[in-house]
């Protein structure tokens, strides 16, 4: 049996159950994954640190996380000072990447079939981590379980957070097109 990947799963199983489950009259009216976002906050590494110091942790930070999404990282950059957190305007405080398209599709693949199963102590995903837009958010506390990121090579061991946002307009609806489309998420 040939493996149906992600959009496959969409188009074939999700647009036809959700239309039957939530009464859409038309495919266009069904809800659909918009984009995928990955971020990565390095702030709290670079906290206190000066010159090359500083500037090897966001290249490596950066270049870590262009592995994982397969696309080039953008820096996110601190819009005003703030001494109590040892920030300052204008200093660098995490790299972003946003997913569409195909490249969204293959990074959901990878997530669902190879990282996930990865993660130690895995269960599912939690249900709760979906908003009332029905977009989902979870964090993961490493970058290593990308099977793209050299574990020999991690210096220092970056959180991801993963958004993936959907056209859904509530909770439910969210959570029934990421089941379908083959997110394990507990029972």
């Amino acid at each position: 049996m040939a493996k149906i990947d992600v959009k496959e799963k969409y188009i074939k199983i999700a647009v036809p159950q959700m239309m039957q489950t939530f009464g859409y009259k038309n495919k266009m009216a069904v809800p659909r994954i918009l984009k995928v976002v990955l971020n990565s906050g390095f702030g709290k590494l670079i906290a206190g640190k000066g010159g090359d110091e500083e500037k090897k942790i966001v290249e490596e930070a950066k270049e870590a996380l262009t592995l994982v999404a397969g696309q080039k990282a953008a820096l996110t950059i601190a819009k005003k000072s703030i001494s109590g957190f040892k920030v300052r305007q204008g200093s660098p405080q995490g790299a972003k990447v946003t997913l569409r398209g195909s490249r969204m599709y293959d990074f959901l693949e990878r997530l669902l079939c190879i990282v996930l199963p990865r993660t130690r102590d895995f269960r599912g995903l939690d249900p709760s981590l979906i908003d009332t837009r029905g977009s989902f958010t979870v964090g993961m506390k490493e970058h290593t379980f990308f099977p793209e990121v050299p574990v020999e090579k991690v210096k220092t061991s970056l959180g991801l957070e993963l958004t993936v946002a959907t056209s859904a307009k509530t909770k439910k609806e969210g959570l029934e097109l990421l089941k379908l489309v083959g997110f394990p998420f507990k029972v």
